[in-house]
């Protein structure tokens, strides 16, 4: 296993890095220089910033995915935008934060300050000169902010202009939490705005009782009472979705954005661990999107540099020479000029591309057998299903492709010592099919296979969920096969 370097980084974004010792000097020192950009923009020195980030092997979608006994969340933050004191525009600034740090300890406190550094630079990450808006549609967005231990928090964020009659500047609901569940929070926000629309003290007790409400397990759900002043008692209930892996997952802005020929192509792009950007006008949908893609690896996680907002202060980041997932605002397009070997998808719509660069070989490398397969599965889909329903189908048709063509991996290790050892030569002849022996010599090559291998050969016996269904497919041909042969005894 290649080691796993500690990456002196921001400790306000979700960057998620495994590299080689190489790559990792080399991205490092980059980091650095942005980490400095970073301090500079925030006007606090970096003896009161310097932060570790420990390198994380999987995107906010894919590990932390339950919670037992955890809040469900951790505190609200409200981000207003405030006058500079050169009086020259706005600039966002924290101006709430519940509960209030003074009943927090010492050590929280100081953990809470490090963290809070720059959590407005992802509530308001245009980096350009704000003003009074008479109009604004709001928006729900996630982030994820990275502690030194390597655990994470994600941050929910919605965007909205508070009632009223003439200009008036935005403001931004910020919830952190442990719990990973894009779906969940915003429910959440639509009863936090509710709420703002007739006054702001009416979130407080809201969250207030939220904050003492047990969080449910996936599947289950809970109910909450919350009085609302001329509508009198209201009860909110509050579901988790079944699949845990899952219920940070939307996959409807995916398919809306782009076709599933168009998503399939990207989908090949993140097997092969390339650099990727999506390029959106709306926070909400990159953070979707970005989470979306990420989770088509299922069982595989991304092991890379993965931002699904890029502030513009670290726009820098584009120059990264190891592959990433990054979420870049259109009006910031201009700024990535160094576009070689880089996938750039537009999800804007009327796009007249969504493929403003690409490598070109993204066509030819996942076997046309397994594209028809994954197509005819996403056909499938009804127009109106709902989210539950999508992200299983969605998921299910692109964990066919691992199935079909690696999904034999488990037949392929030797007994060593305590422990197990892949043997990747057989794996290969065993591949069933040869036209899919090109993208499997490719895939065992990532940083993604490489990884869930090593954490096979720790496990002395493996039953998890791939294993389940990779051993429920292999079941199903054997019974097609023998239907199959005694038909032709029969005729």
């Amino acid at each position: 296993m290649n080691d796993r370097d500690q990456l002196h980084t921001l400790s306000n974004c979700d960057i998620l890095v495994c590299q080689t010792d190489g790559a990792m000097k080399k991205i490092s020192s980059m980091f650095s220089t942005l980490q400095e950009k970073l301090h500079r923009a925030k006007g606090v020195s970096d003896a009161s910033t310097h932060q570790t980030v420990q390198a994380s092997a999987a995107p906010p979608s894919a590990r932390d995915r339950t919670h037992m006994g955890q809040l469900f969340f951790e505190y609200l933050l409200v981000v207003s935008l405030k006058k500079r004191r050169d009086g020259d525009g706005y600039e966002p600034q924290i101006t709430y934060q519940f509960p209030k740090r003074e009943v927090m300890g010492r050590l929280q406190r100081e953990e809470e300050e490090r963290c809070m550094k720059a959590v407005h630079l992802f509530c308001f990450p245009e980096g350009i000169n704000w003003a009074p808006l008479t109009q604004y549609r709001s928006e729900t967005f996630s982030f994820v902010l990275t502690e030194v231990d390597g655990s994470r928090r994600n941050g929910y964020c919605r965007r909205l202009l508070p009632s009223g009659s003439g200009a008036r500047t935005l403001e931004a609901y910020c919830i952190i939490s442990r719990v990973a569940c894009f779906g969940l929070f915003s429910k959440i926000f639509d009863e936090v705005e509710k709420r703002r629309q007739k006054s702001k003290a009416m979130i407080y007790p809201f969250m207030q009782s939220l904050r003492e409400s047990p969080l449910p397990a996936p599947g289950n759900t809970i109910t909450i009472t919350s009085f609302i002043p001329e509508s009198g008692t209201e009860v909110i209930s509050l579901t988790r979705p079944a699949d845990s892996w899952l219920e940070h997952v939307d996959f409807h802005t995916l398919f809306r954005c782009l076709t599933d020929e168009e998503v399939l192509l990207v989908f090949t792009a993140v097997v092969m661990e390339r650099r990727i950007v999506f390029i959106s006008e709306e926070l909400s949908t990159l953070s979707q999107v970005l989470h979306a893609v990420a989770a088509l690896l299922y069982p595989f996680v991304w092991q890379h540099t993965f931002i699904s907002i890029v502030p513009k202060v670290l726009i820098d980041v584009c120059s990264a020479p190891t592959p990433y997932l990054l979420g870049v605002q259109k009006n910031m397009l201009e700024l990535i000029t160094d576009r070689s070997d880089l996938l750039i998808v537009d999800l804007s719509n009327g796009a007249k591309t969504k493929f403003i660069t690409k490598l070109g070989d993204e066509e030819s490398i996942l076997p046309v057998k397994l594209k028809e397969e994954v197509l005819l599965a996403l056909s499938a889909r009804k127009h109106n299903a709902c989210t539950d329903e999508l992200n299983r189908l969605v998921s299910e048709a692109f964990l066919l492709v691992f199935i079909r063509s690696v999904g034999h991996f488990s037949q392929h290790f030797k007994r060593c010592g305590s422990g197990r050892q892949f043997q990747k030569k057989s794996f290969l002849k065993a591949v069933e099919h040869k036209s899919h022996l090109n993208f499997v010599t490719q895939f065992i090559q990532t940083q993604m296979f490489d990884l869930f291998i090593q954490e096979e050969e720790t496990q002395t016996n493996p039953n998890g969920f791939f294993h389940r269904e990779v051993s429920e497919y292999h079941d199903r041909r054997k019974r097609e096969k023998t239907k199959t042969f005694v038909r032709g005894v029969v005729i």
